[in-house]
């Protein structure tokens, strides 16, 4: 086993937008694949075709590569293993199902859905806990185990609809040793007898996920806690169909829970707290889009070390990791066994950490496609200059356009709180005499605003906390934001002197609490 090559896999079904957690699955297993120099595949799991949403397939493949997980072998490259889809399968699965039957490991049943409903009404009336298709109820029910052989034939012959039954051991003890949670211990009475064929003939998920891992010699299974009931089960499988020796190592990641942890992390809790569980853009059943991280702003690699992050830690303090790094410094062995809540805020801290590390001319793109949107031209050094001056200030991308107009337009209200609070004589009188000083200059640098302001209250016997918030209202509209006298550099002394001189003359001092 030691020397088994590393083939991973992630298998989702297409039936609606892969959640964030998907995504974090995904990153799991291609960080172990590409850490232990082997390959990941992705297994679409579309044996549920009621179920199948058109567009899933698509939103998948967009997903993965908007966040950089590339694909050794996928439906749409191919690869030694096609078909990649479970429904293009199809053929196959029921030679193994069959395999089953004949050597007493499953059974045909030809229950119908009101016989199974009667008999769950039976159980619960007898006050059984788990009402369930089991090695003691199926001695009761219509199959190849209770009908003489000659019935069960001509049923078959007939082309009577039927399922095919896995025949779980009454009495045994079902054992996995899981990389995560270590030792893991079932007794086979608390596991019936699922269904492995459907009356379709398609397979169920437990049949053809063991059939395929074990044809595209998967070596690790990684996935979601919400698997590992079904563990045994595909133990089980494993030993009937006598892959035993070849059966993967599971690990059976952590919950992402909501962010007070009280349970898993759901759309609908999504929707409450006002962020997005989708990584791009999908259009709901009800034709409405759904919050996504793409388009709220989140950058890929951002996101992708804070998925990271959800379960899994590096024994560092280091928080700030590459896609290189992550894969260098990934183990299985450093992920915990508890649920993971999902922190927005800690999402959005990454997002500015990316923001801040792009460098000026990078970011200036997204201001001047903000602002060419909003019919404001700007050239790249403007673009930069700003970017530099605002990029300690944002979270996302599309912060740089919302918070910059004022580089662009006089403002057209005023922070009320300053005015309230700030306007007064004094401050007015000193908005009135920069604006005159400055209006001497030919043009005007951070540096020679900062030292004529300073001159100007030096005269005046006037701290500057008094009356800075109030220049800032009057050039900006704003009560904070980055240094005012860089603010003042960009826009220019004859903008910056005629917005002075109009908030000195529009906003009255009459209104103000002194």
């Amino acid at each position: 086993m030691s020397n088994r090559e590393v083939r991973v896999r992630f298998a989702p079904s297409p039936t609606g937008a892969l959640h964030i957690g998907g995504v974090r699955t995904a990153l799991y297993n291609y960080l172990f694949a590409k850490k232990m120099g082997g390959k990941m595949l992705l297994r679409i799991e579309d044996t549920d075709q009621t179920r199948f949403v058109s567009g899933a397939e698509d939103y998948i493949k967009d997903t993965l590569a908007w966040v950089g997980i590339t694909l050794d072998e996928d439906p749409w490259q191919g690869g030694p293993n096609a078909p990649y889809r479970q429904s293009e399968r199809k053929p196959m699965y029921m030679e193994y199902a069959k395999k089953l039957v004949n050597e007493g490991n499953a059974y045909y049943a030809f229950d119908t859905s009101e016989e199974l409903e009667d008999m769950r009404k039976r159980l619960e009336a007898a006050k059984v806990a788990s009402p369930a298709y089991n090695s003691i109820t199926r001695n009761t029910m219509k199959n190849s185990l209770t009908l003489p052989e000659d019935e069960v034939n001509a049923k078959l012959a007939a082309g009577e609809p039927y399922v095919i039954r896995l025949k779980v051991p009454r009495k045994d003890e079902i054992r996995l040793n899981d990389m995560i949670r270590g030792w893991v211990m079932v007794h086979s009475s608390a596991i019936d007898d699922k269904v492995l064929m459907k009356s379709d003939g398609m397979p169920t998920y437990h049949l053809a996920n063991v059939v395929d891992d074990y044809l595209m010699g998967i070596s690790h299974v990684i996935r979601g806690e919400e698997w590992l009931p079904s563990a045994p089960l595909h133990v089980l499988l494993y030993k009937f169909l006598g892959w035993e020796e070849a059966m993967p190592q599971f690990a059976h990641l952590p919950l992402i829970l909501k962010p007070d942890g009280n349970g898993k992390l759901s759309k609908r809790d999504a929707d409450t707290h006002g962020f997005p569980v989708f990584p791009i853009k999908w259009i709901d059943d009800n034709g409405k889009q759904v919050l996504s991280f793409k388009e709220e702003g989140y950058l890929p690699d951002a996101l992708v070390n804070f998925l990271a992050f959800l379960g899994w830690n590096p024994g560092t303090a280091q928080e700030i990791f590459s896609l290189q790094e992550l894969i260098e410094a990934f183990s299985i062995e450093r992920i915990g066994k508890s649920g993971t809540k999902f922190d927005i805020h800690k999402a959005k801290w990454f997002n500015q950490q990316y923001l801040r590390s792009k460098s000026d001319q990078e970011l200036a793109s997204y201001l001047i496609d903000s602002l060419r949107h909003k019919g404001i031209d700007c050239d790249q050094e403007r673009a930069e200059k700003i970017c530099a001056l605002m990029k300690e200030r944002v979270t996302f991308p599309k912060d740089f356009g919302e918070e910059a107009l004022y580089f662009f337009q006089a403002p057209s209200s005023y922070d009320e709180q300053v005015v309230a609070n700030k306007w007064n004589e004094e401050s007015v009188e000193v908005v009135k005499s920069f604006a005159i000083e400055l209006s001497k200059l030919s043009t005007v640098s951070a540096e020679e605003a900062k030292s004529t302001l300073h001159h100007l209250l030096e005269q005046k016997g006037i701290k500057i906390g008094k009356v800075m918030q109030a220049l800032r209202v009057a050039i900006t509209g704003h009560a904070a934001g980055p240094d005012l006298m860089h603010i003042i550099e960009i826009i220019g002394n004859v903008e910056t002197t005629n917005r002075l001189n109009t908030a000195a003359n529009t906003i009255s001092i009459k209104s103000v609490n002194i």
